[in-house]
């Protein structure tokens, strides 16, 4: 049984599969990509994976794609020792139901601010013939990419962005409220959990955690996935953004 797992140390996405695979054991290879080097859209790898991001896994030959798809995969596969997957139907719906909301909220969301705080000066010292090349060449943000053009994204956005992303948080925390915590489901940590957990990590990285300063709740869950023991491996050094943009940091 080998993994070989195709993804970028600071990409959100990847963050999650490492998580599981770190919390479960699973040995695996990494072969990390360098997204803003266009790694991610090279013939060999768009060969693997069509849409052109990370993460990929590649499973004794076979090959799983999409961040959220691979988690389940994992935890169906290999369901002993931990596992993020509730047994009760009903619980395991409601999983379902908060991962569909997190990729389309916060996990969505969190790109402008990560662009418009931290790769917005690789693309202005592009021309604008570059910028267009390199946008174009993305299957799946290529209008995400002409939406922010080489200037950023307006204030408009950051603050759409931004709102969804309280939206997020108080979702959580009324979550956790509801269900007893200390986790969005209840007792145990689920896929929920780790699919909203590098969006959280992300804000906090770009100096937001006072997003959710007032959210009890939600503050004590950031503390208690950051103690889980999978998660100093999956945030390897390098893979945080104030460890490659040193204009982040304060």
């Amino acid at each position: 049984m080998t993994f070989t797992l195709y993804n970028a140390p600071q990409s959100t996405c990847s963050q999650r599969v490492r998580f599981v695979l770190n919390a479960k054991g699973l040995p695996f290879a990494e072969k990390k990509l360098d997204l803003l080097e266009g790694d991610q859209l090279k013939p060999e790898y768009l060969a693997l994976n069509p849409n052109g991001v990370v993460p990929t896994l590649d499973h004794d030959g076979q090959i799983v794609i999409d961040s959220t798809v691979i988690i389940e995969y994992l935890d169906e596969v290999f369901p002993d020792g931990a596992n993020f997957t509730p047994r009760d139907p009903v619980k395991r719906a409601a999983m379902r139901s908060l991962m569909r909301f997190i990729d389309e909220m916060p996990a969505a969301a969190v790109r402008v601010p990560t662009f418009n705080l931290a790769f917005l000066p690789r693309f202005a010292a592009m021309s604008e013939a570059e910028f267009l090349a390199f946008a174009e060449s993305k299957p799946l943000r290529k209008e995400f990419m002409l939406a922010m053009g080489r200037t950023g994204f307006p204030q408009k956005e950051m603050d759409g962005a931004l709102g969804r992303l309280r939206r997020a948080y108080e979702r959580m925390e009324r979550s956790i409220q509801d269900s007893g915590g200390p986790w969005l489901l209840g007792k145990d940590i689920t896929l929920a959990d780790v699919s909203v957990m590098p969006a959280i990590v992300r804000m906090a990285d770009l100096n937001r955690e006072g997003d959710w300063a007032d959210l009890p709740r939600v503050a004590k869950w950031f503390e208690l996935i950051r103690a889980q023991a999978a998660f100093k491996p999956t945030y390897y050094p390098g893979s945080l953004l104030t460890e490659r943009f040193p204009h982040l940091r304060k």
